[in-house]
């Protein structure tokens, strides 16, 4: 992971990964038959910890809490990996279609946790959204976007940024 974030994907041979890894030549074929094996199997368990931890979240009853629990959770858990935040966006266009589908789905899966909380309080009248699915990419979008900006201790604290992305999808539903 390390590796692929550091110089990317198309840079990065078996060999330089057998150093890290800290195996002999040859070895690491032992364990995954290719490097395009290896990078799909970062996304797909990226994904899968995603939903997983997603899952696990205490449920919320209304559609605003639901929402306000979810951002807080994207927020968090991304903040935690941005290796595989960044590899996960960056290096989509290097797997092979048959990879991309697979990781596609996993993605549309939690994208539609977001876009059914966004259709329950579009149907109870607490969101006003033109589309839910429009709305649901571009709020994950926006909450990816503080790997690249939020730095730990350096300006706001952590529940400084939550609150204040948390008002921003508040008001880009309301």
């Amino acid at each position: 992971m390390t590796l692929f974030a550091r110089h990317g994907y198309a840079a990065v041979s078996m060999r330089q990964i057998e150093g890290e890894v800290g195996v002999q030549a040859g070895a690491l074929y032992n364990y995954t038959t290719d490097k395009q094996s290896l990078l799909f199997d970062l996304f797909k368990r990226h994904m899968v910890d995603l939903r997983t931890a997603l899952d696990a979240q205490p449920p919320s009853a209304s559609p605003q809490d639901r929402l306000e629990a979810f951002a807080r959770f994207h927020i968090r858990f991304h903040l935690e990996r941005p290796q595989a935040v960044f590899i996960s966006y960056m290096e989509l266009r290097n797997l092979t279609p048959e990879n991309f589908r697979v990781i596609e789905e996993l993605r549309r899966r939690y994208e539609g946790v977001l876009e059914a909380i966004l259709e329950t309080g579009r149907d109870a009248g607490a969101f006003h959204v033109a589309d839910t699915r429009v709305t649901a990419l571009a709020i994950i979008a926006m909450l990816t976007g503080i790997n690249t900006c939020y730095r730990s201790g350096v300006r706001l604290s952590l529940a400084e940024v939550e609150a204040i992305y948390w008002d921003m999808v508040r008001k880009a539903v309301t």
